[in-house]
């Protein structure tokens, strides 16, 4: 336990209820742009079908979750460089299985589309991402105790900056990131909508580890 009585564990399939709408409350808005699709559900179709499915940046295996007298309350991934062949492998897999030919190919195409705004991790970089947080709990501290975790479970050798992405329309969550010691290193356009979603710049922010 900590700070904000919350304990964290490796997530299980069998959280999927739970923890899909928290995946989805980090990015609602790029999560839409590229997987809803008229007549074929929203999102949290495809981020079900993926969590559910354990590979990939989307699946069980990739998250750990908070848990609060017994329910889980809290999301997050840490995940470096090495996964993006595998994890697009995955993605893309899932994102045919879900769709079918005839959609898939779009939903890959803003998918990297996306990657200009939100760039996977490349080489040594550690990546925080998909956190969230049940909104009757923000701010009581399981955002900063969610965070603190990842950090300090990160793989050995996995260097001493951690990265995170962030939407400018977050404010509050850039000032909780700035706190736990993360600083804006660049920001990035988007003139990325469609009738589904409209993905907003995003800035990146850099964690160093203690010398």
């Amino acid at each position: 336990m900590n700070r904000a009585g919350v304990s964290f564990r490796a997530a299980a399939a069998t959280d999927v209820a739970a923890a899909v709408p928290l995946i989805h409350s980090s990015g609602p808005a790029a999560f839409e742009y590229v997987f809803a699709v008229p007549g074929l559900g929203d999102a949290q179709a495809l981020l079900r079908r993926a969590f559910v499915d354990g590979a990939g940046e989307f699946g069980w295996r990739n998250h750990v979750v908070g848990e609060l007298d017994g329910a889980v309350v809290a999301v997050g991934a840490g995940y470096g460089g090495a996964t993006k062949w595998w994890f697009t492998l995955a993605a893309a897999r899932q994102i045919l299985g879900h769709y079918g030919w005839r959609h898939a190919a779009g939903v890959i195409a803003r998918g990297l589309k996306v990657e200009s705004v939100i760039p996977p991790p490349a080489g040594a970089m550690y990546y925080l991402g998909h956190l969230g947080v049940a909104p009757s709990l923000r701010g009581q501290g399981m955002g900063s105790a969610l965070v603190d975790h990842l950090l300090a479970t990160r793989p050995a050798g996995s260097g001493g900056s951690v990265i995170l992405d962030v939407a400018v329309t977050n404010p509050d969550a850039q000032r909780l990131y700035q706190r736990l010691g993360f600083a804006v290193i660049g920001e990035r356009r988007s003139t990325l909508a469609n009738a589904q979603g409209q993905v907003p710049a995003h800035r990146r922010m850099q964690w160093q580890a203690p010398a």
